[in-house]
């Protein structure tokens, strides 16, 4: 294995859901990805096994923490420079309260697309 620079502006754009724009990159353990989140884009709750650290690069976005409709269940706003951490399987879910930019890191690598070490 070699060691590898990867232009961010080279990766194709993966658009998974309305105003939300994503490029990935995945090495062997960890995933990265440079998320856009338009104003009013809403991401679903969700959990995935994977941990992830959300890097709020720019924006503002708030995350709802734990299950739909939990007692338990909290908001998070994230603005530059903040960064979230969550656990495997931690549910939760994102809204764009501006245009926003968030660097993810996951690991072990999400599934889906992304160009690999090779750059496939």
């Amino acid at each position: 294995m070699e060691a590898q620079v990867i232009e961010w502006s080279n990766l194709p754009v993966d658009k998974p859901i309305p105003l939300l724009d994503r490029k990935r990159i995945n090495g062997e353990h960890v995933m990265i990805a440079q998320v856009t989140l338009y104003k009013g884009c809403h991401v679903a709750t969700h959990h995935h096994e994977n941990e992830q650290f959300a890097w709020c690069t720019s924006g503002k976005v708030r995350f709802g923490i734990g299950a739909e409709g939990s007692s338990e269940r909290y908001d998070v706003v994230l603005t530059a420079g903040q960064v979230l951490h969550l656990p495997s399987n931690v549910p939760h879910s994102a809204d764009a309260l501006e245009d926003t930019t968030i660097t993810d890191l996951f690991s072990p690598v999400s599934e889906g697309t992304g160009i690999d070490r090779q750059g496939h």
